[in-house]
């Protein structure tokens, strides 16, 4: 049982996780691929030690054809490279109340980075997938105790998902191998979903007849309205922009600092639901909004940049926020307040950003 200390807003536990666990830097949103360093980290167990040379990738279960994959066998089918924004589906916890005891996320969980691979579902084809499999499973070499339940982290996705074009079994991250923390050697990369879906050290993919009943599927990373209500699991990001800290920061509060005059707020968006249309920019806390301008994104799982010129022409305390709108018209709430669940999962209300102009 994980317990604050009355008057602390986190326990010793969360910031164990926020220790272990460290989310991006957000000046980092300036880069069009996240540097490997900056990317968020989420370990649910211990990184487990694998010896690239005699890992085998299993694939079995409802297939015609069982098929062992060493990481050269990997190598040599077609190879593919994509950058692809991941985040965690916790991202933006920490503004919900009660806050759910977990990683205590702000928005900083996120990357971008180019990965490198083969594709799954060439990989299913040429295993025969049989018309039966209704999912796909995902088993990964990480093993611990989650919900009091012992388990390899494992995760599964649809079979009209699995056989998405970008998904990708990676073995490259930046151009380099994958390193330990990230899933050496080889994870999944699945674009349009939460960081869940995108099992790393995996060993094994098997097709089921019936849909996966695990630990992380049905009884974590479900979206929930009460205990009582079962849940959906979580699958697509929903649309989020995020802006570069804009000025100076105080050391330890990160409160930003800026002098008066014409400053150009820049900064990146994303959705896994498609295209963003539009990112919106308020310099009064979303009391009004201007169009920000927007720019090709390096690839079609990439994020958006998005830029805005403000006047930041008096002297005084502003609160600057950003939001966005993509192609199915999702669009970003102002607050938290609707954004409860029991997991803490999918909260994408705007960011805000409190500035002092002096």
């Amino acid at each position: 049982m994980i317990e604050r200390a009355e008057g602390e807003p986190f326990s010793k536990e969360e910031v164990g996780l926020a220790l272990r666990n460290h989310g991006m830097h957000l000046e980092g949103l300036r880069y069009p691929v996240t540097p490997i360093g900056m990317h968020y980290l989420l370990i649910h167990f211990d990184i487990p030690a694998i010896d690239g040379s005699s890992f085998e990738l299993e694939v079995t279960g409802r297939v015609d054809n069982p098929m062992k994959l060493s990481l050269d066998d990997l190598k040599a089918r077609p190879r593919i490279s994509i950058p692809v924004v991941m985040e965690c589906a916790g991202n933006g916890r920490s503004r919900i109340t009660p806050r759910p005891a977990s990683a205590p996320w702000g928005e900083d969980a996120i990357g971008c980075s180019e990965w490198t691979g083969t594709p799954l579902a060439a990989v299913l084809r040429d295993a025969g997938l049989l018309d039966d499999a209704v999912e796909v499973l995902f088993s990964g070499l990480d093993r611990g105790i989650d919900a009091g339940v012992e388990h390899a982290f494992e995760r599964s996705l649809s079979v009209d998902d699995a056989l998405g074009e970008d998904v990708l079994l990676a073995y490259e991250m930046n151009g380099q191998p994958l390193p330990p923390q990230h899933g050496f050697p080889l994870r999944l990369v699945v674009p349009d979903h939460y960081g869940v879906a995108s099992v790393k050290w995996l060993r094994a993919i098997t097709a089921l007849t019936e849909p996966f009943e695990g630990v992380q599927q049905t009884l974590k990373y479900l979206y929930q309205t009460s205990e009582e209500d079962p849940g959906t699991p979580i699958r697509r990001k929903l649309p989020r922009a995020l802006m570069v800290p804009p000025g100076i920061p105080d050391f330890l509060t990160r409160e930003r600092n800026l002098r008066p005059g014409r400053v150009t707020i820049e900064g990146k968006a994303w959705s896994g639901y498609g295209r963003i249309e539009r990112v919106e920019f308020s310099s009064d806390g979303g009391e009004s909004w201007g169009d920000a301008r927007l720019a090709e994104p390096e690839g079609p799982h990439a994020w958006t940049p998005w830029s805005h010129e403000w006047d930041a022409g008096e002297p005084g305390a502003y609160e600057l926020c950003a939001r966005a709108t993509d192609e199915t018209g999702r669009t970003q709430p102002l607050g938290a307040e609707g954004s409860w669940n029991v997991g803490g999962y999918c909260v994408n209300a705007v960011q805000r950003v409190p500035v002092t102009i002096a």
